[in-house]
């Protein structure tokens, strides 16, 4: 499959342009593209602009309500519920990762729960929102049923990503990850790649391991059967029953703490997407003095990549590593786009009045 190089700067004007197209104002576009490009830029394609296409389909059948007015429905100093009214995910997780910091900030912690929500792209971002402002942040969201729990065949529980971020020198450590072995999105890449599935990934619709990214991804769009295994892979023997542990502590912080909808739910009403999503900010100054708190994390993320190699590798990464590393070569060579995305983006420009802001390919 072709790929092609864009400047970051085109691609984010186009992305701000399109969504202003939909009818969001320049500063809910600004925040959805933000939030959007956050996992381009840290080299992640498959929560990126390829997911342009998805948004585009949710928010032209209805089910993203562009207008949507969200309300705080229950309250204390420490925590929130916020009913999100089927607002766009982005609005509303910037919104409350927002809240949550302020009520860490006046009470050393804040915890801010959203239900009817939809897809909020990366979890990570969330977390390092608080840690841009000196305090750990967690952030996770439920999504559709996509994980077969340990030794079933049906889907029951979502990716499930669960995000943490605290600082740190020379960069914050971040630590994002999807609870299943891949998120959907990467299957999203596979089928566009025309690629095979590796085995351990994912299940037919009998509970057999598939290679067919297609198979699989129409099962869960048509509640058929099968998934993606989670974190470990099936049954014991590799410990999926751990990401499967996981993905079930996401789903009570999400849905069950905030009075919404679970995994096995979500998607089943017409025109809602019905997810959940908890936001956490927590001010570590509450256990001491808080540069000595972060030196001491700098020191051990230091002595963790420094200590000994395996055979034949140079590097040991930590959490966030990578993807703080892939920001400035993103900036300087370019968003990478396949072919197929590219397509995607061209429909998307003629449908939102954007297409005079549709980065060319040279």
């Amino acid at each position: 499959m072709q790929y092609y190089k864009i400047d970051y700067d085109k691609v984010e004007r186009f992305c701000r342009e399109a969504f202003k197209g939909y009818g969001f104002n320049e500063e809910e576009s600004k925040q959805i593209t933000e939030v959007l490009l956050e996992a381009d830029l840290s080299g992640i394609e498959s929560h990126g602009i390829q997911r342009m296409i998805r948004y585009h389909k949710e928010i032209t059948s209805g089910m993203v309500k562009i207008d949507a007015k969200p309300e705080v429905v229950f309250e204390t100093p420490l925590s929130a519920v916020i009913e999100g009214n089927d607002a766009m995910g982005q609005i509303l997780g910037v919104n409350a990762m927002k809240m949550a910091i302020e009520k860490a900030k006046k009470s050393g912690f804040g915890i801010v729960t959203v239900r009817n929500s939809n897809h909020y792209g990366v979890a990570g971002y969330y977390s390092k929102m608080a840690a841009k402002e000196g305090l750990i942040g967690m952030s996770m969201t439920n999504t559709e049923a996509i994980m077969v729990p340990t030794f079933g065949k049906q889907a029951m529980l979502g990716t499930n990503p669960i995000a943490f971020a605290m600082p740190a020198e020379p960069h914050a450590y971040s630590f994002d990850a999807a609870t299943t072995v891949v998120p959907r999105g990467k299957l999203e890449v596979y089928v566009k790649r025309g690629n095979g599935l590796p085995i351990g990934w994912a299940l037919d619709e009998n509970g057999n391991d598939s290679n067919e990214p297609d198979r699989v991804l129409s099962n869960i769009i048509n509640k058929t059967g099968g998934g993606i295994l989670p974190l470990g892979g099936s049954g014991e023997l590799t410990s999926g029953y751990k990401g499967y542990g996981f993905a079930m502590l996401c789903e009570i912080a999400t849905a069950i703490l905030s009075g919404g909808t679970t995994s096995n739910y979500i998607y089943k009403t017409p025109g809602r997407s019905n997810i959940a999503q908890c936001f956490i900010a927590l001010d570590y100054g509450m256990f001491g003095d808080k540069k000595a708190i972060e030196d001491s994390l700098s020191k051990y993320l230091q002595e963790v990549r420094d200590s000994a190699k395996a055979e034949g590798q140079e590097r040991i990464y930590v959490h966030g590593e990578k993807e703080a590393e892939a920001v400035n070569r993103v900036l300087s060579e370019g968003v990478s786009l396949n072919e197929k995305t590219y397509d995607e983006m061209k429909m998307i420009a003629e449908f939102t009045g954007s297409l005079e802001y549709l980065p060319e390919l040279e």
